[in-house]
C-alpha cells in the first residue's frame, strides 16, 4: 500500500524502551528522505509499578510527504502489553470502569494496525491493567475493521539472544528491538539502514552491537518469512526538499547548536549558567559536552544564581544565556529585571511546561505567554520570540542570540515539552548560510568619556565590558542619570529612562521579518497562533481551506499585525492556554472581535478538533 503520510505509535511500560525505539525508527525515515514529526508522551509518574495504566510511556512519529504534525490518531499501534493496548484503545477515558473502544477518544484509527505481544496478556498482566475479563479485545469493544497481529515478542527475543550470554533481563530488554525489526519490515525498512544506525547508537558500548543487530535482524526476518497478513506500507519521500545534508533532530538539542553557532558567528564565548528542570534540562546537557567549542556551563545552585551567574558573564562580554521552564522563570524573574535595568544582552529559554507550579513535568502547555511578556516588577520590557517546530529551535535561538546582541536587550524565547522532546526533520545549515550578527560595541571616540547611558540612534546603549581601558564603569540594579549614569532619583529622569527602554525594545520591530499569511489568504476566515501549535493550525488550515498568520515574534510585534489581522471578517485565536494570547492582541490591535479556541489538556491540539470548531463558527 502507498500512503502519503503514515502515524505510527510505539506504546509500553517506561523500561521497555519505547522513546528508543521510536526516536530509531523516526531517524531511519528521516535518512530516507521522509519528513518526520515526533511526539514522544511520557507517563508523569518517575516509575509506575511494570504493568500498570499509570506508567504506559509512548512515541508517536507521523512520517511521509507533507508532514506538518505526529498525527491525531496512529495508523499502526505496537502495544507492548495490555496496558499500553487500553491506554491506547481508551486514551484519556482509560481510567473509566467499562469503557470502550470510541473512535473519538482512541489513540488509533478504526482500521489500524495493532501489533501486541501476546506473551504480555497473561492472567497476571490483565490484572494489572484492571481487565475486568480474560478477553481484552472483545472487553474493550475493538471493532473488527482493526487488525490485530499477535506476535510473541518476548519469546521470540529468548529464542534470539539465546546463545548470547546475556542474563533473562538484559535478554527481556531487548524485545523492543524485535518489535523495531517488525515495523521495519512492515514499512518496508532497507534493514542494513537500521543496523548501521545501531552500530552508530551503540558505538561506546560495542558489546551491545551483535546482540540488538541479532534481534532487530530476526524481528525484520519474522515479519519477512512468516504469512503475517498484514499489508506493507510504502510512504512517500518529502518532495521540494532544498539541496543539503539532513538529519533528525529534538528542539532542546537544536536550541543548543543555535547558541552554539551564534557565539560561533559572532566571534563571542558561549556561557550558560543554569539549573535542571524538566523538560528543558538537556539543553544544558548538550551545551555540557561541548567544550571542544569553548561552551562554558555552570549548573548553579538554584534558579537564581543560574540567572545572576549569566548576567555576569554578559557584563564581562560574553554570549550569556539561562534555560530554564515555567518555574524556573517566575524565580529569574527579579534578575531578568536586573538585566533590563543595566541594559544587558541575556538569552533566557523557557521550555514551557504544564502548571501552575510544579504542576505537570512531563506534558506541554502555553501557559507562560504573559508571564514572559509583563512577568517582572515595574515597567520592565523585553523581547519575547517563539520556536515553532523542533527544527527551527535552531534558528530561533540563533535569532535571540542576534536581537540579544544587536539590541543590548533581555530576549525570552518560548519552547515547550511538545517541541524540545520531539523531533523533525532538519537540515544542517552551513555557517555561512547564517545571518550576520554584529554584536553593538562603542565608538572608539568615547574612550576616556564613556558613560553607561551613552546610546546610538536606535536608542541601543553602548557596551563597553570589563577589561576595556579607558571604558571603566559601573553598572547597577538601581535608576541611573541619562547622562551621567550615576544613580538617580529624579522623577522626570526616572520617566525619561523608563521611555527610553521600552523605545529600544520598540524599535525591534523594524529588525524582524513582516507578518506573512499561509494557506488561502484570501479566506474571510483567519486562524492565528503561535509558537509550537503552528503545525496543526497549518494542517487544519488547509482542511477549512482558510487563511493562517502564525506568530513567531511576541513583543514587539510584526509592524503590519493591525493590518493583516483587520483585513480578515471572522479571527480565531488558538492556543494551548486559556487566552493570553488572544488578551495581548485585544490590546494591540483594538477594534477587532478575537474569537478563541483553547485546549489545556497537557497535549498538543488535535487537528480534526480544531476544523470542527472552526465549522461550527
Amino acid at each position: 500500500m502507498q500512503k502519503q503520510t503514515v502515524v505510527v505509535r510505539f506504546c509500553g511500560d517506561s523500561g521497555d524502551g519505547m522513546q528508543l525505539t521510536g526516536n530509531m525508527f523516526s531517524s531511519l525515515s528521516a535518512i530516507l528522505g521522509e519528513e518526520i514529526s515526533t511526539l514522544p508522551d511520557f507517563p508523569a509518574e518517575i516509575r509506575a509499578p511494570q504493568g500498570t495504566l499509570g506508567g504506559v510511556s509512548g512515541f508517536q512519529v507521523c512520517l511521509g510527504n507533507g508532514v506538518y504534525t505526529p498525527g491525531d490518531k496512529a495508523d499502526v499501534i505496537i502495544a507492548m502489553n495490555a496496558a499500553a493496548l487500553k491506554v491506547c484503545t481508551l486514551g484519556s477515558k482509560f481510567n473509566q470502569a467499562g469503557a470502550v473502544f470510541n473512535e473519538t477518544d482512541s489513540m488509533y484509527k478504526k482500521d489500524a494496525v495493532v501489533i501486541v505481544d501476546t506473551d504480555s496478556f497473561t492472567a497476571k498482566d490483565l490484572e494489572k491493567a484492571l481487565y475486568k475479563t480474560d478477553n481484552p479485545f472483545t472487553e474493550l469493544g475493538i471493532p473488527e475493521t482493526v487488525q490485530i497481529v499477535p506476535v510473541a515478542l518476548t519469546e521470540l527475543t529468548k529464542e534470539s539472544l539465546k546463545d548470547s550470554g546475556m542474563d533473562n533481563k538484559a535478554i527481556l530488554k531487548s524485545r523492543n528491538m524485535f518489535a523495531l525489526g517488525v515495523v521495519c519490515w512492515l514499512f518496508n525498512r532497507p534493514i542494513d539502514k537500521a543496523i548501521h544506525f545501531l552500530e552508530g547508537k551503540f558505538a561506546k558500548k560495542p558489546a551491545l552491537i551483535a546482540p540488538n543487530v541479532k534481534v532487530l535482524t530476526d524481528g525484520y526476518n519474522y515479519g519477512n518469512n512468516t504469512a503475517m497478513n498484514i499489508t506493507t506500507i510504502n510512504v512517500e519521500k518529502a518532495e521540494d526538499l532544498q539541496h543539503g545534508t539532513y538529519t533528525s533532530i529534538a528542539g532542546n538539542k537544536a536550541t543548543a547548536w543555535g547558541l552554539i553557532a551564534a557565539a560561533e558567528k559572532c566571534g563571542k564565548r558561549l556561557f550558560l549558567g543554569s539549573y535542571p528542570i524538566t523538560p528543558a534540562t538537556d539543553i544544558m546537557h548538550e551545551l555540557a559536552a561541548r567544550k571542544d567549542m569553548g561552551v562554558m556551563v555552570v549548573q548553579a545552585e538554584d534558579e537564581i544564581a543560574g540567572v545572576c551567574t549569566a548576567i555576569g558573564a554578559s557584563f564581562a562580554g560574553d554570549l550569556a544565556c539561562t534555560s530554564t521552564s515555567g518555574p524556573g522563570l517566575s524565580l529569574k524573574s527579579e534578575a531578568i529585571g536586573l538585566a533590563v535595568m543595566a541594559e544587558l544582552p541575556l538569552v533566557v529559554i523557557d521550555v514551557q511546561r504544564g502548571g501552575p507550579s510544579t504542576g505537570l513535568p512531563t506534558k506541554t502547555e502555553q501557559t507562560d505567554l504573559l508571564q514572559a511578556v509583563f512577568g517582572r516588577n515595574g515597567e520592565c520590557p523585553a523581547v519575547v520570540i517563539a520556536a515553532s517546530t523542533s527544527a527551527n529551535c535552531f534558528q530561533y535561538a540563533y535569532e535571540a542570540c542576534r536581537i540579544a546582541l544587536e539590541n543590548m536587550t533581555p530576549v525570552i524565547l518560548m519552547t515547550d515539552t511538545y517541541l524540545a522532546n520531539g523531533t523533525g526533520l532538519w537540515r544542517i545549515p552551513k555557517l555561512a548560510e547564517l545571518p550576520d550578527i554584529k554584536p553593538q560595541g562603542v565608538p572608539e571616540e568615547l574612550k576616556g568619556k564613556y558613560s553607561v547611558s551613552l546610546r546610538d540612534e536606535n536608542n541601543v546603549r553602548y557596551w563597553a565590558y570589563c577589561g576595556m581601558e579607558g571604558y571603566e564603569h559601573r553598572n547597577i540594579g538601581l535608576e541611573r542619570d541619562s547622562v551621567k549614569g550615576s544613580i538617580s532619583t529624579n522623577p522626570e529622569n526616572h520617566e525619561k529612562m523608563v521611555k527610553a527602554r521600552q523605545a529600544k525594545v520598540d524599535q525591534v520591530a523594524n529588525r524582524i521579518p513582516e507578518l506573512k499569511v499561509q494557506c488561502n489568504a484570501a479566506s474571510d476566515t483567519l486562524l492565528i497562533g503561535w509558537g509550537s501549535t503552528e503545525g496543526h493550525l497549518h494542517a487544519a488550515a488547509n482542511e477549512l481551506n482558510c487563511a493562517l498568520a502564525h506568530f513567531n515574534y511576541i513583543n514587539p510585534l510584526p509592524k503590519n499585525t493591525a493590518e493583516v489581522i483587520r483585513r480578515y471578517k471572522k479571527v480565531v485565536v488558538c492556543e494551548l492556554n486559556n487566552g493570553q494570547f488572544a488578551t495581548l492582541l485585544r490590546a494591540k490591535v483594538p477594534g477587532v472581535e478575537f474569537l478563541q479556541y483553547n485546549e489545556i489538556m497537557g497535549q498538543p491540539f488535535a487537528v480534526e478538533r480544531i476544523v470542527e470548531h472552526v465549522k461550527a463558527l
